[in-house]
């Protein structure tokens, strides 16, 4: 793809594949900077396509329908990476496209993905591709415990299984339908962090703080910054790995580098994902400019924005579960949605709510975050624990 030889300046179209709450929040800063935005989601009704300027309803891969986007459009992203990476290079043949077609196509596969991220000379955890059953009777013993993963189109713990023998990995690669698999080591972990990278057309880079997060039952459920645990000199370490992955890539646009920390200070990469993330969210309210704000200027070849954090911030993930923890009449846990307290959370004066428009709350549903801002790390913990529990959210 040819970079753009000139800025694409406010005023004119951008373009979204895929229409969550991603989406929506790149349109309120595409917005805000004066942008107008068309999304193409096959969804009728979806976060971004309610607050975008223009929402073209039909599937990612319906060629008048891309046609019709890159008409109007000066340069297109995506919000999600499991998006056809035809259509993105049917849509870079016209337009810029950041990412563009090969970053994506290898953030689609943990196969690709691992074996790029080890090409650049970036630890993995110990693993084993598994295309038949068979594969697995040759895989490592060294391996086990381990989870198997699909290779393809798994997010926030969906198609993983944790397996303790090979007998136990057979029936989980049945399960999935015998579809490509990575079988990767349960490594012992001290903490998992995150890192926000966001790079131009030009080549230049900048990155965000660390994010130390907390996953529950495969969902990122917390997430701190500055982080607690890990030392400067880890984050260091961390964000040079972010950095070499995505000059490797020759990335354009944001991308986010997970980590799981080991013993003795030890990091190796768990994913990547080619967009902005969850963990990155805090940026926000509490950096001089949001992930979102550097995806809009990544993609219209402006200069990138400053990463500075304005003040330290938890953010709480809010999955519809929330909507289901009061009880009935006779003490049993509720089965009809219930509108959390959202009076009692805004009542916390450092807490920033952000709902993604939702409006069928269900288990395991991502429907809005909460961040929580301090002058010190301890008074956004301390507001967090607050909100926390005004919805009955486990903390920390």
């Amino acid at each position: 793809m040819t970079p753009p030889r000139k800025a694409i300046l406010p005023g004119q179209w951008l373009g979204m594949l895929g229409g969550g709450q991603l989406g929506r929040m790149f349109c309120h800063a595409a917005q805000a900077m004066g942008y107008r935005v068309a999304v193409l989601d096959p969804a009728t009704e979806s976060p971004a396509g309610s607050v975008a300027d223009l929402h073209i309803v039909a599937d990612y891969d319906d060629r008048d329908a891309l046609a019709e986007l890159a008409d109007l459009c000066a340069a297109v992203t995506t919000e999600f990476e499991n998006v056809p990476a035809a259509s993105l290079e049917f849509l870079a043949a016209t337009r810029p496209v950041a990412p563009d077609a090969k970053a994506v196509g290898i953030a689609q596969d943990r196969m690709a993905e691992k074996g790029f991220i080890a090409s650049q000379g970036v630890p993995v955890a110990p693993y084993a591709e598994i295309h038949t059953a068979a594969d697995l009777d040759t895989a490592s013993a060294s391996l086990y415990p381990a989870i198997l993963k699909s290779a393809r189109l798994g997010y926030d713990g969906k198609g993983q299984a944790r397996v303790k023998t090979a007998d136990e990995a057979k029936a989980a690669f049945a399960s999935f339908g015998s579809v490509p698999c990575v079988l990767e080591a349960m490594l012992a972990l001290k903490h998992e962090i995150s890192i926000v990278v966001a790079r131009g057309f030009d080549g230049q880079s900048v990155t965000y703080p660390a994010s130390e997060n907390e996953h529950r039952d495969g969902i990122l459920a917390v997430s701190t910054v500055p982080s607690p645990n890990v030392s400067p000199a880890l984050v260091a370490r961390a964000t040079e790995a972010a950095r070499t992955i995505a000059a490797g890539l020759d990335y354009h646009g944001v991308l986010c580098v997970e980590f799981f920390v080991l013993e003795g200070d030890r990091l190796v990469v768990n994913e990547m994902a080619p967009r902005p993330h969850n963990s990155g969210h805090f940026s926000i309210d509490a950096c001089v400019s949001s992930q979102f704000e550097q995806q809009v200027r990544a993609m219209a070849g402006l200069p990138l924005g400053s990463t500075e954090v304005l003040a330290p911030s938890v953010m709480l993930n809010v999955l519809g579960d929330v909507w289901f923890t009061g009880t009935d009449a006779e003490g049993a846990a509720a089965d009809a949605a219930t509108e959390p307290a959202w009076a009692k959370v805004l009542a916390v004066p450092t807490a920033k709510l952000h709902l993604y428009g939702k409006t069928d709350a269900r288990r395991a549903r991502k429907m809005g975050h909460i961040t929580c801002l301090g002058s010190t790390a301890a008074e956004a913990s301390s507001a967090a624990a607050k909100v926390a529990g005004v919805l009955g959210i486990a903390f920390p």
